[in-house]
C-alpha cells in the first residue's frame, strides 16, 4: 500500500512522516526503512530503523531509487514499512517520472503487502493527478 504526504515547504510533513516511522518501529515484528538524500535523520529515528542514505550510493534518478528500493526488498522478505522523505530532492521534480515511479512503486509493494509512504514537496494544487490518487 502507498501513501503520499504532500504539502509545500514548512508544513510539517517531515515532522509527521518520523513520528510515523516511530509507529512503525513499535507496532511491527518486520524491518523499517527511512530514505533519505543526506543523513538529517539520523538522530531522529532508533538503531533499530534502517537508514538509507541516497548520496552514498548515487542514487540521483527515479530509475536507481526504485533499483534501490526493489533490491532492499528482494534481499530482506522481513521489510514491511519504506519511508521515503523529500522525493524530488532525491530524483527530480520530473512529474511524468514521479508518477510512473508511483505506480511501479505500488505495484511491487501492494503484492508483497509492504507499506509505502512517501514524501512530496509540492502544493496540492499543482500535483498531477497521477500523484493525487495516493494521497490518503
Amino acid at each position: 500500500m502507498l501513501n503520499v504526504i504532500i504539502g509545500e515547504k514548512g508544513t510539517g510533513k517531515t515532522k509527521k512522516l518520523i513520528d510515523w516511522v516511530h509507529q512503525a518501529e513499535e507496532k511491527t515484528d518486520g524491518s523499517v526503512v527511512l530514505i533519505n538524500k543526506g543523513d538529517r535523520h539520523k538522530f531522529d529515528v532508533t538503531h533499530r530503523v534502517r537508514l538509507v542514505n541516497t548520496e552514498e550510493f548515487n542514487v540521483v534518478t527515479y530509475n536507481s531509487l526504485y533499483g534501490m528500493v526493489c533490491g532492499m526488498i528482494s534481499q530482506n522478505y522481513d521489510i514491511k514499512h519504506i519511508f521515503i522523505d523529500s522525493i524530488t530532492k532525491i530524483a527530480g521534480k520530473d512529474d511524468a517520472l514521479l508518477v510512473q515511479f508511483l505506480e511501479e512503486v505500488d505495484a511491487v509493494t501492494d503484492k508483497l503487502g509492504i507499506e509505502v509512504v512517501i514524501i512530496i514537496s509540492m502544493s496540492e494544487a499543482e500535483a498531477p493527478e497521477g500523484v493525487k490518487k495516493y494521497v490518503k
